[in-house]
């Protein structure tokens, strides 16, 4: 018996229903696997992109860092720069103090000294003085001379870039300066100064040649080679922290060797023979960073007594 046509009806909706639900499942599974290749492209290019930058962060990090130990670096050096210019400044106030000292002393072992010893006549005193004052005057006008050389030396290490050997140079030239300003305000008491009424007690050979002097006299002579030496160990330390080449007598201090004196008791030649006999061998000592010729101590270079007796070979006349 054949169906009828109204019984085949739910049939054929039953069918177009379920390939149209095929239809749908078929097309949705498409487009997921379209849509997945995407997906898993953009999280590819997402993770690459964090690794760049935590490796940009790294580097950043490190650069941070670094330019923190170049500045930490930096700051160290300028404090030692600083303290070694306080050092320094300390070391040369004293020495200014010693020199003071000194004078001082010496004239207190004259006032000790004045009733057990024989005094000159008083026609010589006077002409001890009026030679005294005509040398003083002439080292004074001589001293502002020799500031504007230093200071063109100055200009000229600097131009080298001998920054240690420029400290140094400062440092002198200022010594210079101070030793003029002294002898401009000095009103030396001469009647009172022991130099000028006390005998000739040693004698000294130089080029062939002897001078005579008192104790006061060669007071001075053993400080010249001793400030020789004290100047030449800094010269010599600041040609070697420069890395510039071995050379004493290129040293503005060793040309000058005013250096501590004041134009009394020994002449200015004589002065600074002795102080370059100093110089030379501080020079060697600083240069080369031993002690042959001195030695360290109490805050001073100090050149060894027996280097100091075969240098002036002072003999007394007692």
């Amino acid at each position: 018996m054949e169906r009828s046509d109204s019984s085949r009806r739910p049939y054929v909706k039953i069918g177009i229903l379920n390939r149209m639900i095929v239809a749908v499942v078929l097309s949705a599974a498409w487009l997921v696997g379209m849509s997945m290749p995407a997906n898993a492209q953009g999280q590819s290019q997402q993770e690459h992109q964090q690794k760049q930058d935590k490796k940009q962060q790294k580097i950043d990090r490190a650069q941070a860092k670094q330019q923190q130990r170049v500045q930490k670096q930096q700051d160290r050096n300028q404090q030692r720069h600083e303290r070694a210019q306080n050092q320094r400044a300390r070391n040369q106030q004293g020495q200014w103090r010693r020199d003071r000292n000194w004078h001082q002393q010496v004239q207190q072992q004259v006032r000790e000294r004045n009733q057990r010893q024989a005094r000159l006549p008083q026609q010589r005193q006077q002409q001890l003085i009026r030679e005294h004052q005509q040398r003083v005057r002439q080292y004074s006008q001589n001293l502002v001379q020799r500031q504007r050389a230093g200071q063109r030396h100055e200009a000229e290490l600097r131009r080298q870039g001998r920054n240690a050997q420029y400290r140094y140079q400062r440092e002198y030239v200022a010594r210079l300066r101070q030793q003029e300003m002294n002898l401009r305000n000095d009103r030396h008491d001469y009647n009172s100064d022991p130099y000028f009424y006390t005998a000739d007690n040693y004698r000294y050979r130089r080029g062939g040649r002897y001078y005579a002097t008192n104790q006061y006299g060669a007071n001075l002579l053993r400080k010249a080679v001793n400030n020789g030496y004290q100047q030449g160990v800094l010269a010599g330390r600041a040609d070697r922290q420069d890395r510039w080449r071995n050379n004493y007598r290129g040293s503005y201090a060793y040309q000058d060797a005013n250096y501590g004196y004041g134009g009394y008791y020994v002449s200015q030649a004589n002065y600074n023979y002795y102080f370059r006999q100093g110089f030379r061998r501080g020079y060697e000592d600083g240069y080369n960073s031993r002690y042959q010729y001195g030695r360290y101590s109490g805050g001073s270079h100090t050149i060894l007594g027996a280097v100091l007796g075969s240098i002036l070979n002072m003999e007394s006349r007692h």
